[in-house]
């Protein structure tokens, strides 16, 4: 028989901001119940976004790594790619965390709900799944609902052949030929994993750059390496019709250098995401999503409505994991009374081959502002550890306050960058002037040493590099 369950606190979701906030609100003493509509948790992050495709990345840079290899005098034979394998693997990796998950659900006493969460009012929720419960009464609540593929009625066709960030990590296949419509951070990343895997890759973007926002001096020798291994990469270009055919999927486009039409195997969509907040009953609460469906909050993820709090892909800002875990603590912590809020840096990835990072005010960021800033690139072929492993198109790159010296940004291309900018975000956290970074011995050989040459040329004493007196 279905029955009503009383909680403190009912956090709807179960991705790294649902089920953060449900552990840390338990660690805060307070009754909490999960509701997740996957049987595991991890949400999208774990089950079908970042590590799924962080696995396959890897995958992706070994068998780059052993075709360069020659260079060193070290040759290998063509990887023989065992696709069931490869995907059994992955899976795997997605099994063993989201049972992590589930134990830590258990050993902090949290009740897990399978099942759709429905707002009935600002108090109680309707549950639809197999269990038992079948309504929830609550305190508070918090919307952790995530985000899923953009889908435009353009590319609406009732077809395998049409793939999104979901459903290209099945890896069903490896197609022949793949379009990846959408040049930025999802769209380069799996567009590498198939290029690697075998496929012939183009990608198209509608504005003139790829990674659109992102600062070009750290785009460009991501683009240089892209193009060495993509079949095209197709600029200011936008689809304007496709359709299925015998062979697979017709594409036609418009744009500056690009063919009228193309036919593909394959067509993976990587045109943004949309979050999650339809279809939760919110018009049963005073909580009116913006005109994207993004949920609007303050410093401490409150809604405008007093006893429901959101977080994660559901309120504007970057869609990323690691922003949802701190907005999901947040919201706990101030709901068990502590003095909590949001207010520090996101750092961003692209974990392409090579990797991006940033943190911080950037360039462009502060051109748009019209900001003064001492801009400081220190290249990566003046560094030893580069050279060691054959990767000198790198660079780090400092913003700094010309009159406060205060390190206000950081970016850096090259392997490992998402690594490093810890060092960038714990900086500007702590509100470190550049001589705080040049004076921190860095461990020599290492990539990390960019960070502090970096530093160095600001302040004009370094020695790797020759700075002419000013």
């Amino acid at each position: 028989m279905a029955e009503t369950h009383k909680t403190d606190l009912l956090v709807i979701g179960g991705g790294p901001g649902g089920y953060t906030a449900a552990f840390r609100a338990a660690d805060l003493g307070l009754q909490v119940t999960l509701v997740n509509a996957d049987d595991n948790l991890g949400g999208t992050c774990l089950l079908r976004g970042c590590i799924p495709s962080k696995a396959l990345l890897h995958v992706a840079e070994l068998i780059t790594e052993a075709s360069e290899a020659r260079t060193y005098g070290l040759t290998f034979g063509d990887p023989k790619i065992d696709l069931d394998a490869l995907r059994g693997w992955k899976d795997n990796i997605i099994t063993r965390l989201s049972t992590g998950l589930s134990g830590l659900v258990r050993q902090r006493k949290v009740t897990h709900l399978t099942g759709y969460a429905q707002f009935e009012n600002s108090q109680s929720a309707s549950i639809s799944g197999d269990g038992d419960i079948d309504r929830v009464e609550f305190e508070h609540a918090i919307i952790a609902t995530g985000s899923r593929p953009v889908v435009l009625p353009i590319f609406a066709l009732d077809t395998p052949r049409i793939l999104d960030s979901t459903t290209a990590l099945d890896l069903d296949e490896i197609p022949k030929s793949l379009l990846v419509v959408g040049g930025g951070i999802i769209g380069l990343e799996l567009g590498s994993v198939y290029a690697a895997l075998g496929s012939a890759v183009t990608v198209v973007e509608m504005t003139d750059t790829l990674l659109p926002g992102t600062d070009p001096d750290l785009i460009k020798p991501l683009e240089t390496r892209l193009r060495q291994a993509f079949s095209a990469i197709h600029t200011s270009t936008r689809v304007t019709h496709i359709e299925e055919v015998n062979t697979g999927i017709e594409v036609h486009w418009e744009g500056e250098e690009s063919k009228t039409s193309e036919i593909f195997d394959r067509v993976l969509l990587c045109i943004g995401r949309r979050p999650n907040t339809d279809n939760i009953g919110l018009e049963n609460t005073d909580i009116e999503p913006n005109d994207q469906g993004f949920i609007e909050v303050d410093s401490q993820m409150r809604t405008n409505d007093p006893r429901l709090f959101a977080i994660g892909d559901a309120v504007p800002g970057p869609g990323l994991a690691h922003k949802a875990a701190h907005e999901g603590k947040i919201a706990a912590e101030v709901l068990a009374g502590e003095p909590a809020s949001f207010d520090a840096l996101i750092p961003s990835v692209v974990y392409t081959d090579p990797e991006i990072a940033w943190v911080g005010l950037t360039e462009t960021d502060a051109r748009e502002q019209d900001r003064k800033v001492d801009i400081v690139r220190f290249p990566w072929a003046a560094l030893g550890k580069a050279h060691a492993i054959g990767r000198i198109e790198g660079q780090t790159k400092l913003i700094v306050d010309p009159y406060t010296q205060r390190v206000l940004g950081m970016g850096i291309v090259g392997p490992h960058a998402g690594d490093l900018i810890a060092e960038g975000v714990l900086a500007i956290e702590m509100a470190a002037v550049a001589e705080d970074i040049a004076h921190t011995i860095h461990p020599h050989p290492s990539l990390a040493e960019s960070i502090g040459i970096a530093s160095e040329i600001h302040l004009g004493s370094a020695t790797d590099v020759y700075m002419p007196k000013k």
